[in-house]
């Protein structure tokens, strides 16, 4: 009896998930992938010597399955995680407050950063409480959740727009991609239970140290490869046909690959392209997307010691520091990150460039001083779905109706929003399902023993 061959298409998080998944069980796997390297969009473009990543990606302490990823891939050293949360936040007036927790234990944890958090009055301060207890009280499975947006909610719950504006965006908007009074309070609510409210170091934030094509590109290709997984980069699938008698046809580059289980792990338009979506649906477009715009400025000189900063009454969401990352020998490489960049994405860096650097400069009066080297803007289009009102009911699971054909990425409903710890969830997912359609391969249960303790 021939060996069963299973093919993932998309190189991104969720494909490497699954496909280094099914290779550790054994299973010959096949992954393709379209660009020259794997990581999906978490990646990186080079620029006189220096690296830039598409966006300043990060993760929190709760992201369970993409830290048992990293640390598959041989990549722990490589990443920076906080050993308790501490989040400066900054206005261009010199104003320093931060969320950052305790050593007790949650919720009880961030009572102190909040009692004294100085961008808000004492009043909002003490409504908070109201707030926090009710989303503990919040059923997370309940439909309802998706019916409305999460700034109608905290405005049931004594919160004002100024409180919004000042505390509650600087995590959400980051997180869903989606200001408050445009996201789903089924997803706002889900972000502030599992990182703020469960357990004390939900919340601590992490982000690589070295470029993204590194991190999830080279680590995960040595890997697959010592896995013993089967990597075609550079290759594109054009379309999937189902067999009559099961399996799948891949038509790729001119040629024709057979499969006999089949995870799609591309993004949802793709996937319609490649017909594993029924195009009548118009999935891709109702699940929508919202941008994400990363603006890189390399300095001759330190302006700031700060390694993250969120920012308030200024253009600028969130500032790292990416010296070490991009390859920078001297001088200082800021980056800033706008999540939900409707209004920036069709913006040219020659407007961009002055614009956010008045911005640095007023927020760390010492750039004023300091010669702007290089200025690089990148751009995510799509970098997620929208996370509005009704989308839960929208994303599909990871199991399709037809028989061995399974689908991956952040966009599949994994109960979590498009980061990477749901692409991770999602390819570990679908890479589940297809142990349980390959009866007797022997590794479906410890692959579920793996899962469950993501």
């Amino acid at each position: 009896m021939r060996p069963t061959r299973v093919g993932v298409i998309g190189g991104g998080l969720a494909g490497v998930a699954a496909a280094l998944a099914l290779a550790d069980a054994s299973i010959d796997v096949t992954l393709l992938e379209r660009r020259p390297h794997l990581g999906g969009l978490t990646t990186s473009i080079e620029r006189d010597g220096l690296s830039f990543d598409n966006g300043q990606h990060v993760f929190l302490g709760c992201c369970t399955a993409y830290q048992a990823f990293i640390e598959r891939i041989g990549a722990t050293e490589q990443v920076y995680l906080q050993s308790r949360l501490n989040m400066p936040v900054l206005t261009p007036g010199g104003t320093v407050s931060s969320i950052s927790r305790s050593r007790l234990p949650a919720p009880l944890h961030l009572v102190s950063s909040l009692a004294r958090y100085r961008f808000l009055s004492i009043k909002e301060r003490a409504l908070l409480v109201r707030a926090v207890l009710a989303l503990r009280r919040l059923d997370l499975s309940d439909p309802s959740l998706d019916t409305m947006t999460f700034g109608d909610w905290l405005r049931q719950h004594g919160q004002s727009q100024r409180a919004i504006d000042r505390l509650w965006n600087l995590i959400i908007q980051p997180t869903l991609n989606l200001g408050a009074n445009q996201s789903s309070l089924a997803l706002a609510a889900m972000v502030f239970r599992v990182g703020f409210l469960e357990q004390s170091n939900g919340a601590d934030v992490g982000w690589s140290v070295v470029p993204l094509t590194t991190l999830h590109g080279s680590n995960a290709l040595r890997t697959l490869h010592q896995a013993g997984a089967e990597v075609l980069l550079n290759t594109s699938a054009s379309s999937v046909t189902p067999q009559p008698n099961g399996g799948f046809t891949v038509h790729v580059d001119g040629e024709v690959l057979a499969f006999d289980a089949l995870i799609v792990a591309t993004a949802p338009k793709v996937a319609e392209t490649l017909g594993v979506l029924n195009s009548e649906l118009h999935l891709a477009e109702r699940l929508g997307t919202s941008p994400i715009v990363n603006i890189h400025f390399v300095l001759d000189r330190r302006v700031t010691d700060l390694a993250m900063v969120a920012c308030l009454d200024s253009p600028i969401e969130f500032l790292f520091d990416r010296s070490d990352a991009c390859g920078l020998a001297s001088g200082q490489c800021l980056v800033i990150s706008l999540s939900a960049a409707d209004k920036y994405i069709g913006v040219g860096t020659s407007e961009l460039a002055p614009l956010f650097f008045e911005a640095l400069c007023e927020l760390f009066p010492r750039a004023r001083d300091a010669k702007l080297l290089a200025s690089v803007v990148t751009r995510e289009h799509a970098a997620t779905f929208r996370a509005s009102p009704g989308i839960e009911t929208l994303r599909p699971s990871t199991t399709t109706p037809v028989p061995g054909l399974f689908l991956a990425g952040a966009w599949c409903n994994m109960g979590w929003p498009a980061t990477m710890e749901g692409a991770v969830r999602s390819g570990n997912e679908a890479a589940v399902g297809v142990l349980n359609l390959l009866s007797g391969s022997g590794s479906t249960d410890a692959l579920h023993r793996e899962r469950a303790k993501t």
